[in-house]
């Protein structure tokens, strides 16, 4: 399969995935507009060329060019992603993190968990995201509100299943 084909395939089944969550979510609405800029000429084209079908190609071209360009791109358009909630504080004179919105963050699970299923595939089990989320908690420029926030709902997913986890967030405010 070529590198086009695959790449194209695996982020429209992770967006799928993703609507599906969204809908137990009940966000529906966030789940239609979900990554539609990875569609887009400056992230697709970088994906496919940097495609490999067991992580995401925006670590490929950071090993290649130190940055992800269709990342920078995609974190500016998709605020389901901590990374597009920083600002500068005039107090502190840094950028720093601000603390996201309830429905983005619903959004961001569902984002987590398709993620995991997609690239984890037949390993998949309730507790990976919740892995990969603890891996790199330390490096990450995220509201401690918001970290406490998402942890929580995976904390939940690990220990009581998706079920159980998406009635509880899709009624949380």
């Amino acid at each position: 399969m070529s590198n086009t084909l695959g790449h194209f395939k695996t982020i429209t089944k992770h967006r799928h995935t993703v609507i599906r969550h969204c809908i137990k979510a009940g966000i529906l609405w966030r789940g239609l507009f979900h990554d539609l800029s990875k569609y887009s000429p400056a992230e697709f084209l970088c994906g496919a060329k940097f495609y490999k079908g067991t992580r995401s190609p925006n670590e490929a071209e950071r090993e290649a060019y130190g940055f992800s360009s269709a990342w920078m791109h995609h974190k500016g358009r998709n605020r389901h992603h901590f990374e597009y909630w920083t600002d500068y504080n005039p107090q502190s004179k840094k950028i720093e993190p601000v603390k996201m919105p309830v429905v983005f963050v619903k959004e961001m699970f569902c984002d987590r968990v398709a993620a995991s299923k997609v690239y984890q595939g037949e390993n998949y089990t309730q507790h990976h995201p919740l892995e990969y989320f603890l891996k790199g908690k330390d490096r990450r420029l995220i509201h401690p509100e918001t970290s406490s926030l998402i942890e929580s709902w995976l904390e939940m997913l690990s220990e009581k299943g998706e079920d159980e986890t998406f009635e509880y967030i899709r009624k949380y405010k």
